[in-house]
């Protein structure tokens, strides 16, 4: 992997777990709290055993589109590298769909949403 860090990587879920990011990314993370906004939190059932292995959980949190602009879900900021970023891509499952969107801070991060 390379060391330039160019990608911003909002997490509200099990990639702000040290075991998943270790996993993951060969590495934990160093992140900072912002929140998303216009989102609900939800929940999913994953099956895949090597992402269920990973997590310690088949219970995923999944972002999906509110119908209150203001809602607002916490999670942390990453700044990853594009390797990892494809890395993160391979972790998620088939549920998740990546998206840029602007956080409450002002920054604009991937972040995974519901895919449906």
């Amino acid at each position: 992997m390379t060391d330039t860090a160019t990608e911003l990587l909002f997490s509200y879920g099990t990639l702000q777990q040290p075991d998943v990011q270790r996993t993951t990314f060969g590495q934990e993370l160093d992140g900072h709290t912002d929140a998303i906004v216009g989102f609900d939190l939800d929940y999913v059932t994953i099956t895949d055993p090597h992402v269920i292995a990973t997590s310690g959980s088949d219970r995923h949190p999944i972002l999906r589109p509110s119908s209150n602009a203001a809602a607002e879900v916490p999670g942390t900021v990453f700044s990853i590298t594009a390797e990892q970023l494809a890395a993160a891509d391979a972790y998620e499952v088939d549920d998740y769909q990546r998206i840029s969107v602007p956080l409450r801070s002002g920054a604009t991060a991937w972040v995974y949403v519901f895919a449906g």
